[in-house]
């Protein structure tokens, strides 16, 4: 199987065909099978199986991927599903224009960023991506082609933001930009001791800064439970402008790794030397936009380090309660009691502007993102815990980045579930949709 096709954690690793889209314009190719599945892929970054279709063929659109307008005085941008942020971000920051939200990496499609209705570190000014579009087209199985806004085709517009590919092949999308002065931002770091002051710098900071979020160090014992570094970040005023390209020093994982590089000791090395190397210090850093949105893509393949059984990543959102609070404590506590093996945290707090999309994770309340070793029975049976604990706190997981939830699990965190499944197109499932509706 083409490594191309596998999900970023990699696990599970099924064998999987795949036909290339390369004309919008285009039937679907390669549907005259009845007995086969049929999914939309677009650059492999979804972490699970919401991007994978067991048994059936993947529709690559990454050759949907030209640009069709631009109007530089709106900042309204029109182009195909299959165009990557980073090609979007390339032209644009140069004319003065940013994307409005953006998640942890820049090589996502653009149709992935609406499928998976993405969140970044301004969700608490922003919302999600899909907060941001303002109409795309659709290709259903059966050769209808629909355009969707929150005026034509609502319900459509709605199940498919946020809807994993399942609605139909979306063909293009028109976003509307931030202006920005250039390429630069201006970042602060914080070194903070425990949770308890990560609530306070967060509170202090979503007034003041447009982009928030924390590092967390997963392996502090005791009363450091919970420390890290918290990172709030503006884009620079203009004057002083960077040069609009980062300085490249990309890396690359070469290879399969046969066993995880990434083990318990490591991590706990790495973190401690993360941590204590910030001086606890307000002072501004101005510094490309690219390292501080997208520290990972500076590593090439960073997945291969887990070797080659893979990793999970677990993303869950609790309600900002004090019973909330309980909770990501528990997790956090799980996390570094040796259960299972967690490296690396990011916490953030959601804001209350809400996902035109009817399944969309992002929601009010603090989302904690955990790195989890794969080691097969022990990790998925952690996990499960975890989902209990989540579950318990009026929460939910995030399905875009899961490979592994129940289906009891699933629909107690999405009771609207049958809201997609009954605008899904009949040709069209995934790993994680068979899993979580079909148990």
């Amino acid at each position: 199987m083409p490594h191309r096709y596998h999900p970023w954690g990699r696990y599970p690793r099924w064998p999987q065909a795949a036909v290339r889209l390369n004309w919008r314009d285009s039937a679907l190719p390669c549907l005259s099978d009845p007995t086969r599945n049929y999914l939309p892929f677009g650059n492999g970054r979804s972490y699970g199986d919401s991007c994978l279709t067991p048994g059936g063929v993947l529709l690559d659109a990454r050759g949907l991927d030209r640009f069709m307008a631009f109007d530089p005085a709106t900042g309204i941008l029109r182009c195909e599903a299959g165009v990557l942020l980073s090609e979007i971000l390339a032209q644009v920051v140069p004319r003065g224009w940013f994307l409005p939200v953006v998640p942890g990496t820049q090589f996502v499609t653009v149709g992935g960023a609406i499928a998976n209705d993405i969140h970044g570190k301004n969700h608490h000014r922003a919302g999600t991506f899909g907060c941001h579009v303002r109409c795309f087209e659709i290709l259903r199985s059966d050769g209808q082609r629909l355009r969707c806004s929150p005026a034509a085709n609502p319900e459509w517009f709605r199940a498919t933001i946020g809807g994993l590919g399942l609605t139909g092949v979306i063909l293009w999308a028109e976003i509307a930009l931030k202006r920005i002065s250039n390429a630069a931002t201006t970042v602060e770091v914080i070194r903070f001791p425990a949770l308890a002051k990560f609530f306070e710098l967060s509170a202090e900071s979503d007034r003041d800064f447009e982009y928030t979020v924390a590092w967390i160090d997963c392996m502090a014992p005791g009363n450091q439970r919970g420390r890290g570094l918290f990172m709030r970040a503006n884009h620079a005023p203009a004057g002083g402008c960077l040069s609009p390209k980062a300085k490249k020093h990309r890396v690359s994982i070469p290879v399969d790794l046969p066993v995880a590089v990434i083990n318990r000791w490591s991590a706990r090395v790495f973190d401690s030397l993360h941590y204590h190397q910030k001086l606890n210090s307000r002072g501004a850093a101005v510094v490309h936009y690219e390292p501080f949105f997208f520290p990972l893509d500076g590593i090439g393949y960073w997945n291969r380090l887990y070797g080659r059984r893979g990793f999970f990543q677990y993303q869950c959102v609790v309600r900002h309660t004090e019973e909330g609070r309980t909770a990501i404590e528990d997790i956090l506590q799980c996390a570094a009691g040796g259960q299972s093996d967690s490296f690396f945290g990011v916490l953030k707090v959601f804001g209350n502007r809400p996902s035109p999309g009817r399944l969309s994770f992002p929601r009010p309340g603090i989302t904690l993102a955990l790195d989890f070793l794969n080691r097969g029975k022990p990790t998925l049976d952690f996990l499960e815990r975890l989902d209990q604990i989540v579950a318990a706190a009026g929460g939910a997981v995030n399905p875009s980045k899961d490979a592994r939830m129940s289906a009891a699990s699933f629909k107690r965190f999405y009771p609207n579930w049958e809201i997609l499944e009954n605008l899904r197109d009949p040709r069209f499932s995934s790993g994680l949709w068979q899993r979580v509706t079909q148990e």
